[in-house]
């Protein structure tokens, strides 16, 4: 593990003359604050607010709602650098380091990218090959649907980045300043990111009434679940490359893919000289399933070179 910088050492470990400026509990009542900044301005206006006839898939809250959490997120990461400069403990240059935004970490981007595709591997086989998404690429189509389709933006672009920005940048270096273990960082700080996603389950209830109650609560525990997860791995992979650009790129890459198929089987649609579809070999199947826990384990051994770093935030050891 490469040095970690002088003025990490000595802003967010305990060896330093000074008291951390925040407690802990100070740090996650803050985490809060900042998700119910980002959450709550969803539901106080109409060009917001969801209904039974307007989704929030509409352009015109879409736009709003960028434009909200962009607002939001710079009034956060304010917040942030205020307090790591607070009583001369960090000086600029390093306070924005601590935030992710310099250096900006386009090699730890690209070794994150990286990693992340490895874990992905079966998926990419399903998506690139089995469902011939080379084709797509080749005519430039996601790039197309990415600037031409404002849920796309929303879903790969603007939702990551603002949603990194708030979570990672802005949250994870409280945490630290705190002296919060590396633990507790990892793993409390993206739980308030997940709980940020339960609103989903007021608008699914308003989109979807005819819906059971349970089914919307399971949703919300999966989607609870699956994006605290993330947030872990998000976290740890801010604190190894200290770089907010690699773990948005991460995010963004994350929500193309969605969840990987951990079951079922796998096959191209085939269709024969009379037009009627068959199913091929179990063999695509078995390569999806021999990739996805290859990917797996490659991704766990690549895990500390991948991520090492010069820019770390702080030690995490592999």
């Amino acid at each position: 593990m490469p040095s970690i910088p002088a003025f990490v050492t000595r802003y967010f470990t305990k060896e330093q003359s000074k008291p951390p400026p925040i407690s802990t509990r100070t740090a996650v009542f803050l985490l809060v604050i900042y998700t119910l900044i980002y959450v709550v301005p969803f539901y106080l206006l109409p060009t917001t607010r969801p209904s039974r006839t307007l989704s929030r898939d509409a352009p015109s809250v879409i736009r709003a709602r960028i434009t909200s959490v962009s607002l939001t997120c710079i009034a956060c990461s304010t917040i942030t650098y205020v307090i790591l400069t607070s009583l001369d403990r960090a000086t600029a240059a390093e306070a924005l380091h601590a935030l992710g935004y310099w250096p900006v970490g386009l090699a730890e981007a690209a070794k994150c990218l990286l990693l992340t595709a490895i874990l992905f591997t079966g998926p990419l086989y399903e998506r690139l090959v089995v469902d011939e998404g080379w084709r797509d690429w080749l005519s430039l189509q996601p790039l197309s649907d990415l600037f031409g389709e404002l849920t796309t933006w929303r879903n790969i672009v603007a939702g990551p980045f603002t949603e990194e920005m708030l979570f990672r940048s802005a949250s994870v270096p409280l945490m630290l300043a705190a002296q919060a273990s590396v633990t507790t960082t990892v793993f409390l700080s993206p739980l308030v990111f997940g709980l940020a996603h339960l609103h989903h389950f007021y608008e699914f209830r308003i989109t979807h009434p005819h819906v059971h109650i349970s089914f919307g609560l399971l949703r919300s525990l999966m989607q609870l679940g699956y994006t605290t997860l993330f947030g872990a791995y998000a976290t740890f992979l801010f604190l190894r490359s200290g770089s907010l650009i690699a773990v948005f790129v991460v995010h963004a890459f994350c929500n193309c893919m969605g969840l990987p198929r951990v079951w079922g089987r796998v096959y191209p649609a085939v269709v024969d000289e009379r037009g009627q579809s068959f199913r091929p070999s179990d063999m695509w199947t078995v390569v999806y399933y021999v990739l996805l826990f290859a990917g797996a384990a490659g991704w766990y051994k690549s895990l500390g070179p991948l991520t090492e770093s010069a820019n770390a935030l702080i030690s995490v050891d592999i």
